[in-house]
């Protein structure tokens, strides 16, 4: 159709050349091609770009502000046949030209980037990582890079998603003045991208991507394009809007819902398909707050595996978490603040990716969670109901803590809430590693993000109070041991038989030692246990031994040291 338009002496030069040179057969195969693609934009060039004349309007003004320097205002008097120039009816239409009309550059910019992006300007340029806000113009190269992504807005705030492993080349980056309307052109060489493509606002906006084997080319749509290639199906997938999907061998049209495979450039696309149908959440098995996030999801039929994304609900396009699974759970670890969106969404066994369940859910930030105090990280306790400080977290009226076997807080093993800076398990804890969080709660009830995961350890073994040799000196015996936190108090026990089922002596006391004012002969039994300024009593120390001479042998010891072993 593209040739016949060029007249017959031009198809049989092409003719001629392609048969007695093979060489030249195959470029002319190319250039072929090439006119199919672009005569379609020809008859713009004809056609106008509609202005809706505001009062106060003039033409040298409008001609100022849309025309390229070598068109004259009166040129776009003629075209409209307007009478008088100094008058222009508020709310007629002047008709402009699209040839006529200034075109800019409008470079890309780079809205958000997730992982390693990198961008080459030009075709032999040095790389560079890609960074948030960065102008990227025509000829620039985009290489993403893996669990990587880069989201680009274009002049008219379309929005293009490039996802892990592609590549992404701006072959055309312009804008038509102030007129709304823009061309972009982009080349998806390797990988995927999603897009969000503006209404058009007149006849010459144009978004069009080409992959390897087919062009897709929109008006104002929703869809993603995959180049293909690794055993995934090139192919184009319509989420809103149409979309139409072509290459020299044919066109196919692809509505809301469907995709359309392109096997090869020498095959036209494929009729179009239904989508795969989107997950249903599981309504068990799925938490979304606090993070991590546990998903899970019913099997989808012809389903190979899952695609789950996180993105901001608001921006969409914008990528904060992906993976690719055959599983149907999934955890999703921290994530930053703000309203996001879960996405989910089935992939058949050639790559195609089907419609999307959705969920929004809220991360909160505010109120910060506080900075913990103790069990400082590493630490081992002998209590098994440990008590857990932290630092007064500014408009937190409670707390919120979590004990948990691993970091992720997957299953938490302990949850409480508290007012103040500290509190106690409430339940014992068995021996083994733990880590422990918290997180602020506000007067009204708002939970923000927990702190970052703190690892300890208990105990089976209680705590040894390390008791020192005891001293004897005028009719006394003073036991001592090592001290404990402060605020602390200490309960200890004498007993001759050593089961402490009648101690000789129980008390409790401020400070580490205990003063006996008529000791005993033979060998005592002691143990110490430490009570908090809470009430809270840990266990027992392990019981020591302490051999006493008689007591002739022991006043006749005067002020002397004894050197009584502790076994």
């Amino acid at each position: 159709m593209g040739a016949a338009r060029l007249g017959p002496a031009f198809r049989a030069q092409m003719t001629v050349s392609s048969t007695r040179f093979p060489r030249a057969r195959a470029c002319s195969a190319r250039l072929l091609m090439l006119l199919a693609l672009l005569l379609p934009a020809f008859p713009l060039l004809a056609q106008d770009w509609t202005y809706r004349v505001r009062p106060g309007d003039t033409l040298w003004d409008l001609g100022a502000r849309y025309l390229k320097p070598s068109v004259a205002w009166e040129q776009l008097q003629a075209h409209n046949r307007v009478a008088d120039p100094y008058r222009l009816p508020p709310g007629s239409q002047l008709r402009f030209p699209i040839a006529w009309l200034l075109v800019q550059p409008a470079p890309a910019r780079g809205l958000a980037v997730r992982g390693p992006v990198q961008a080459r300007r030009g075709g032999n340029g040095p790389l560079h990582d890609v960074a948030e806000g960065e102008q990227l113009g025509i000829g620039t190269h985009l290489l993403t890079g893996s669990d990587a992504s880069v989201t680009l807005a274009f002049a008219d705030d379309s929005r293009l998603q490039l996802r892990e492993h592609s590549h992404l080349r701006l072959d055309q980056l312009s804008r038509y003045g102030h007129t709304g309307m823009v061309d972009t052109r982009l080349r998806l060489e390797q990988g995927r991208s999603s897009n969000r493509v503006t209404p058009a606002k007149g006849p010459a906006s144009r978004y069009i991507i080409d992959a390897p084997t087919a062009t897709s080319s929109v008006r104002g749509t929703q869809f993603r394009v995959s180049a293909g290639g690794a055993g995934r199906m090139a192919a184009t997938e319509v989420l809103e809007g149409r979309v139409q999907v072509g290459n020299r061998r044919g066109q196919q049209l692809v509505t809301r819902g469907q995709a359309t495979r392109n096997r090869a450039l020498d095959a036209r696309p494929d009729t179009p398909e239904a989508l795969l149908p989107a997950p249903v959440l599981a309504r068990t098995g799925l938490r979304l707050d606090p993070l991590p996030a546990l998903l899970a999801w019913e099997p989808v039929a012809q389903a190979t595996q899952y695609r789950v994304e996180v993105v901001r609900a608001d921006q969409p396009e914008i990528l904060l978490f992906a993976r690719d699974t055959a599983d149907t759970t999934m955890t999703v670890p921290d994530l930053p603040p703000g309203l996001l969106r879960l996405l989910v969404r089935a992939v058949s066994a050639d790559g195609v990716e089907g419609l999307d369940a959705q969920a929004d859910f809220n991360v909160r930030d505010q109120p910060a969670p506080p900075l913990t105090v103790r069990p400082v990280n590493g630490d081992t306790l002998a209590s098994p109901r440990p008590r857990f400080e932290w630092s007064q977290a500014e408009g937190a009226a409670s707390t919120v803590l979590q004990v948990a076997t691993e970091p992720q807080f997957l299953q938490p093993v302990l949850e409480q809430e508290g007012r103040g800076t500290r509190v106690r398990a409430k339940d014992d804890l068995a021996p083994g590693a733990y880590y422990w969080r918290v997180a602020s709660r506000d007067g009204n009830g708002h939970r923000g993000r927990f702190g970052q995961p703190v690892a300890l350890a208990i105990s089976d073994a209680p705590v040894d109070p390390a008791l020192q040799p005891p001293q004897a000196a005028k009719g006394q015996l003073t036991l001592r041991w090592q001290a404990g936190e402060p605020g602390q108090r200490y309960r200890v026990q004498l007993d001759k038989r050593g089961d402490f089922a009648q101690p000789l002596l129980d008390q409790q006391l401020d400070q580490p030692e205990v003063t006996l004012k008529r000791p005993w002969h033979g060998t005592l039994h002691v143990r110490v246990q430490t009570i908090d300024d809470d009430g809270y009593a840990g266990p027992f120390s392990p019981a020591q031994q302490v051999t006493l001479p008689c007591r002739t042998c022991y006043r006749a010891g005067g002020g002397a040291l004894l050197l009584l072993l502790l076994l």
